[in-house]
């Protein structure tokens, strides 16, 4: 008989998050979902009755201090799928927007991450950093949101070289541009047309996540990105 696996989540409510605890609901796994505020949170309990939903702000990480005390037993993964992005030259940037990108992107992620890793270590579960391919490499507009992606992944790497001891998996996923309502607020933020076909959907992000969750034991995948592709035509 198997075991129904739990995860964790951030970002359920738009995007690549809710494509993915959709397709986990889906298939009978156990959800615990993060939501920023109550109205959030009721939103989350009709979509996903079945889900624990914890109420915390990502862009106060203080709140989360104490949060792997409201998830009982083993967690099999904790998904980090929020982001937040303004973009902006340096020379316009302003301290709200560094400070809650940097807050939302990095600091979260590492305060929930640590609050949960007694339930990863106890489920040999896998922390998945939804990251960007921002986070690879910067262009203009970009600097505080891809210094808060670069941050990640060098979490991320630490990370993976502390918990392999402890049976604990941990995978950067850089996805390019993808069509959700974030997408669409970049493209208006840089005057251009938004067409979501031009773009990764949020369903393929989250099936190869799934992907990642679903490896077997013996097997890892430290890094993947994953960018739009178009046939080319004869």
């Amino acid at each position: 008989m198997s075991t129904v696996r739990t995860h964790v989540l951030t970002g359920a409510t738009s995007g690549i998050g809710a494509a993915l605890a959709r397709a986990l609901a889906e298939r009978g796994d156990a959800l615990v979902l993060l939501a920023r505020d109550e109205e959030k949170a009721a939103t989350l309990c009709v979509e996903l009755p079945q889900a624990q939903v914890l109420v915390a702000d990502l862009a106060e990480p203080g709140t989360l201090n104490g949060l792997g005390r409201q998830v009982d037993g083993p967690v099999h993964s904790l998904v980090h799928a929020a982001g937040v992005v303004e973009l902006a030259p340096v020379s316009r940037l302003r301290l709200v927007d560094l400070e809650e990108q940097l807050a939302v992107n990095l600091t979260a992620p590492a305060v929930l991450t640590r609050e949960l890793l007694p339930h990863l270590r106890q489920g040999g579960g896998s922390v998945v950093f939804v990251n960007s391919t921002s986070g690879l490499s910067a262009s203009a507009d970009w600097s505080a949101y891809a210094a808060s992606k670069a941050g990640l992944r060098a979490f991320a790497d630490a990370l993976r070289a502390e918990e392999a001891e402890h049976g604990v998996r941990v995978t950067s996923l850089f996805p390019s541009r993808t069509a959700t309502p974030m997408q669409e607020k970049v493209h208006e933020q840089e005057g251009r047309h938004y067409d979501a076909s031009e773009w990764i959907s949020p369903q393929t992000v989250a099936g190869t996540i799934l992907h990642v969750l679903d490896l077997p034991a013996d097997a890892t995948l430290p890094d993947v990105t994953v960018r739009p592709f178009r046939a080319r035509t004869p």
